[in-house]
């Protein structure tokens, strides 16, 4: 082998190792990032399902949060305060207990975090809500700024149809 061939399979080689490197540390990035961001998540869970509140915990003023499928509560919020105003309290202004979540399972991986949960509560009317929920959430600096919502619509707009606001 000549000197010029073998200094460029050195050359090779050593930019492969430092690719290899690289792509290793955004890796170990990433998981450090996701395990960050599932701890930020599961514990804003824990304390909701201790009663506190988890929107404030976890939500950045500026959020964008889209509640997928049809229906009058479906689209999308650019803030904090317009999905709590326009999307939430129509359904917990209906409700003499709080929504108690059970979560099934949290993933996460780099900024994103996703959380399967069912949550219950009862009616004004002393029905039982119950739905399941699918929630994806992209987080920076711990705070969600984009979520997207699955969930039963239905449920949702029966509770806000047939029950009577909590008087305040």
């Amino acid at each position: 082998m000549r000197k010029s061939n073998f200094k460029r399979s050195i050359r090779s080689v050593l930019g492969a190792g430092v690719f290899v490197a690289s792509v290793a540390q955004a890796q170990a990035n990433q998981s450090e990032t996701a395990a960050q961001n599932e701890a930020v998540v599961r514990q804003a869970f824990e304390s909701w399902a201790a009663g506190g509140n988890v929107f404030d915990a976890l939500l950045a003023p500026d959020i964008r949060w889209t509640i997928h499928g049809s229906g009058p509560v479906a689209g999308t919020y650019e803030s904090r305060q317009s999905f709590v105003e326009e999307a939430s309290q129509p359904l917990v202004s209906r409700l003499t207990t709080p929504i108690m979540p059970e979560v099934h399972a949290i993933w996460a991986v780099g900024e994103t975090v996703i959380v399967r949960f069912d949550g219950s509560a009862t009616t004004t009317s002393g029905a039982p809500y119950e739905n399941r929920f699918v929630w994806i959430f992209q987080l920076e600096d711990g705070l969600v700024v984009e979520a997207e919502a699955f969930l039963d619509l239905v449920a949702y707009q029966e509770v806000v149809e047939n029950n009577e606001p909590v008087a305040e």
